[in-house]
């Protein structure tokens, strides 16, 4: 079964500008997407009749009404009915906030629905094949737990990490335990559609942990950037990547600097994953660069390498960008900034 979680959201050009230019015309292109507000139906639930108004909603929501109490809520199927029934009153009540912000940050959730809709079409031109789901359902967990997910059916997006980063909540001790201020910043409206998409291309080419190099697999995360890219032609590159707009621009004015990090300290074929992580994993900044530069460095360098080899070969399509050997890939781009 098809279970993604895109707990974190993550985001690139110098500037705020787009690719529109270059993206195909998928106006054309037929896709069926509509949204149910699973939390509305939740927190309108009545505590003296709670578990009659749970049956309802697992009629209504059969496919993820069970994920949600048992695996997003983490109630234990061994606890007694009666614990189980205390338990959710407890979050209804505790949450009752979170969902109050929810309903003002999205009153109206079709904007974001439009923006997953038309990165399917984009979808659908590239990867005909892929059968996409063809409804979101929104909810409220955790602050610290789950966030976006992709199922067999589903979009699920879990509005609790989108209300904003000025969000007060986001700012506790027990949320930053999990989420620290770097992640946070991410917790926005318009990171959905990006966790949507980010979960679609893990579900077509689902990451396998290997014993390969950091240069391989720099260039498979410069492959994934540059296909969510494709997938969100109208979204700033800042987003895809996860950065801010000045820490995006400083990677393009320095990247001459960060190719050489690599390179004149010989990391490219390291393969020990406990370094690999600090230059292609989430982390606040990259230390041999300086205070300022953001994590995940290597994998901007990737993504670099992945648009040059693309400006030369242009002709190639995603699916044989994605499936290609990276060190071909990295020796025919000839990449030297």
């Amino acid at each position: 079964m098809r279970y993604i979680v895109m707990i974190i959201a993550t985001g690139i050009f110098l500037s705020s500008c787009k690719n529109n230019n270059l993206a195909p015309d998928v106006s054309k292109i037929p896709v069926v997407l509509s949204t149910e507000r699973y939390e509305e139906d939740f927190f309108s639930l009545d505590s003296a009749t709670l578990q009659e108004g749970l049956k309802k909603l697992t009629a209504k929501y059969p496919a993820f009404q069970n994920n949600f109490i048992y695996t997003i809520l983490n109630v234990d199927p061994r606890w007694p009915a009666d614990s189980a029934l205390n338990y959710l009153k407890g979050f209804i009540g505790a949450y009752r906030p979170v969902f109050d912000s929810s309903q003002k940050v999205f009153a109206d959730f079709t904007p974001y629905e439009k923006e997953i809709k038309k990165a399917l079409q984009y979808l659908k031109y590239y990867f005909p094949d892929y059968k996409a789901p063809k409804k979101i359902i929104t909810y409220i967990g955790p602050l610290d737990g789950f966030g976006d997910i992709l199922d067999e059916e589903h979009f699920i997006v879990g509005l609790h990490q989108h209300l904003g980063k000025n969000f007060s909540l986001y700012g506790t001790a027990w949320v930053s335990q999990t989420y620290p201020a770097y992640i946070t910043e991410r917790f926005t409206p318009e990171y959905i559609s990006v966790n949507a998409m980010k979960n679609i291309i893990s579900d077509l080419y689902p990451e396998k942990p290997e014993d390969k190099s950091l240069l391989l697999q720099m260039v498979e995360k410069g492959k994934r950037l540059y296909l969510l890219q494709k997938l969100l032609p109208e979204t700033q590159e800042y987003k895809l990547i996860g950065y801010t707009v000045k820490q995006l621009k400083e990677s393009y004015s320095h990247e001459a600097a960060i190719w050489n990090l690599f390179t004149q300290n010989n990391f490219l074929q390291i393969i020990d994953n406990n370094l690999i992580k600090n230059y292609i994993g989430e982390s606040p900044k990259t230390q041999e660069l300086g205070e300022s530069a953001p994590g995940n460095i290597g994998s901007f360098a990737g993504w670099q390498i992945v648009k040059k080899y693309m400006d030369k070969f242009p002709d190639t399509n995603l699916k044989a960008l994605m499936v290609m050997d990276a060190e071909k890939l990295f020796n025919e781009a000839k990449y030297k900034p």
